[in-house]
């Protein structure tokens, strides 16, 4: 059975998969309508092309680098970022349940939560980290999947880079074909086709598939850290025992008004919620 969120992240797949189809469709289209599609198909220059850019990132980063790109593009487009929303729900039960139970008793949702970030946050509230130390060890961690993911972000531009560069190279060695074979006319046939279509595939794949690649990394990698912005400033407000109300009203002015779903519950509603979530465990 899936969830409300599962269904709502399959429904705005199918709306990024129907537009890129779209879009798809309308850009060979171009290609298509004033001339025959085998024109703009060259297996010398695709091969240019793909054999450089790889050469070319092989020889700048390691093989461990352009694994980790993989990963990380399996996950930007294969699983969505947490809404915020859900994440101050979180943070308020959890500043409930440290009020009522002490802070020990958070250490059940330490290995419960899915999230990696606020797993490690619980764990410093329930270490008995101070304030200082759990700020400057988030803050570190913050910053060190930043630097991760910009280096895995550099790993696209610079085969956005190489391509259009390799294009070139195909079109020089197309040139040079036919300069060779310049009173052959079958020669000159079979050359100049390599000349043009490799600046060609050059541009498309910087354009369209490794820059894009990049920008998407990109916005993944903010909106994970607006999540994880939202954490930190949570868990310290916790550690400050601040008042479940005056938490989600501190929190929920990190997002945009359109984004603030719900109403502010109060203090009373939670810890019902709360008693009756243990009654519930109990029997």
């Amino acid at each position: 059975m899936l969830t409300s969120e599962q269904i709502s992240f399959l429904k705005q797949a199918r709306k990024n998969i129907i537009g890129l189809v779209i879009c798809v469709v309308l850009f060979f289209s171009g290609f298509l309508l004033h001339g025959n599609a085998g024109l703009y198909i060259n297996l010398s220059g695709f091969l240019i092309i793909i054999g450089g850019t790889l050469g070319a990132t092989f020889l700048s980063y390691n093989m461990d680098r352009i694994e980790i790109l993989f990963k990380v593009l399996k996950t930007a487009y294969g699983k969505k970022t947490r809404n915020p929303n859900d994440i101050v729900k979180i943070l308020v039960d959890l500043s409930v349940k440290r009020r009522v139970k002490g802070v020990l008793a958070l250490q059940d949702d330490e290995d419960e939560t899915s999230i990696v970030f606020l797993k490690q946050a619980i764990g410093l509230l329930v270490d008995g980290y101070s304030k200082d130390q759990i700020k400057e060890s988030l803050s570190a961690e913050m910053y060190f999947f930043r630097m991760r993911r910009d280096e895995t972000r550099r790993v696209l531009h610079t085969m956005a880079d190489v391509a259009p560069s390799f294009g070139l190279v195909g079109s020089v060695v197309g040139l040079i074909g036919m300069l060779a074979g310049s009173g052959d006319s079958a020669i000159i046939m079979t050359t100049v086709p390599i000349a043009l279509t490799s600046t060609l595939y050059g541009i498309v794949f910087a354009n369209f598939l490794f820059l894009p690649f990049a920008a998407t990394i990109r916005e993944k990698t903010i909106k994970e850290l607006f999540l994880q912005k939202i954490i930190t400033e949570g868990v310290l407000a916790i550690y400050d025992e601040l008042h479940p109300r005056m938490l989600e009203r501190k929190l929920k002015s990190f997002l945009t008004p359109s984004a603030r779903h719900g109403h502010l519950v109060s203090f009373e509603d939670i810890l019902d919620k709360l008693e009756l979530k243990d009654l519930r465990e109990s029997a």
